[in-house]
C-alpha cells in the first residue's frame, strides 16, 4: 500500500458535513473509539444530527450555513 493510499483527508463541504476519507481513527471526547465501518464518513457540523458524530442530512432542512 502506498503512502497516498494511507493518507487521511478531511474535506469541509460548504453548508454541509466534514467528509473524512481514509483510515482515520475517530474517538469520543473521553478517548473511547467510535466504530467506523466505511473508509469514507461524513461528520456532522450543524449539531442537529440524530446519529452524531455522523451526518444524517439534517443540515439541509435546518438551513445550516458555513463560511467554508
Amino acid at each position: 500500500m502506498s503512502a497516498h493510499q494511507d493518507a487521511v483527508t478531511i474535506t469541509a463541504y460548504p453548508d454541509g458535513p466534514l467528509l473524512v476519507r481514509g483510515a482515520a481513527v475517530l474517538e469520543t471526547s473521553d478517548g473511547e473509539p467510535i466504530e467506523v465501518t466505511r473508509r469514507t464518513v461524513a461528520l456532522c457540523r450543524c449539531g442537529l444530527s440524530t446519529i452524531k458524530p455522523f451526518c444524517d442530512g439534517t443540515h439541509k432542512a435546518s438551513g445550516f450555513r458555513t463560511d467554508a
